[in-house]
């Protein structure tokens, strides 16, 4: 790839805002091929694209999109576990997880949220959340 042409994806990616396929098809008119450049830079890792969907390295769904501009885009932390989730809409939500995969807090836009706590064998002691909903078995 010329150094003109890296620059002028690397711009893209700088300056790319979902809908990324409806931006990078009518305000930057990419061909399809060149999708899956621009959003490698934008994600900061190699993706896939199959569709209208992009897919990391470890074949986790990171955004996907519909042909009315409705996008959803997710997060996941090294142990494939979804962390982030934010959609077109505005509504997000945000995970946390304990070194053994439990769910250990959520968080949404909402304004709900819960926090859980486990005991060695992975059994929940404690829950609580927004709605005033407790479990304690401590």
């Amino acid at each position: 790839m010329n150094k003109r042409y890296q620059r002028y994806i690397e711009y893209i990616a700088d300056d790319l805002q979902p809908p990324y396929f409806e931006n990078m098809k009518e305000m930057y008119g990419l061909k399809d091929s060149e999708y899956s450049l621009v959003l490698s830079k934008v994600y900061n890792q190699p993706v896939s694209v199959k569709g209208d969907w992009v897919y990391n390295a470890n074949g986790n769904n990171i955004y996907e999109e519909d042909s009315d501009g409705y996008w959803v885009k997710r997060e996941y932390n090294a142990q494939g576990n979804q962390i982030y989730y934010e959609d077109g809409d505005g509504y997000w939500v945000k995970w946390e997880y304990d070194a053994n995969g439990n769910l250990i807090y959520h968080e949404a836009s909402d304004g709900y949220w819960a926090k859980t706590e486990y005991d060695a064998n992975g059994n929940v002691i404690y829950h609580e959340d927004s709605d005033g909903y407790i479990i304690d078995r401590r």
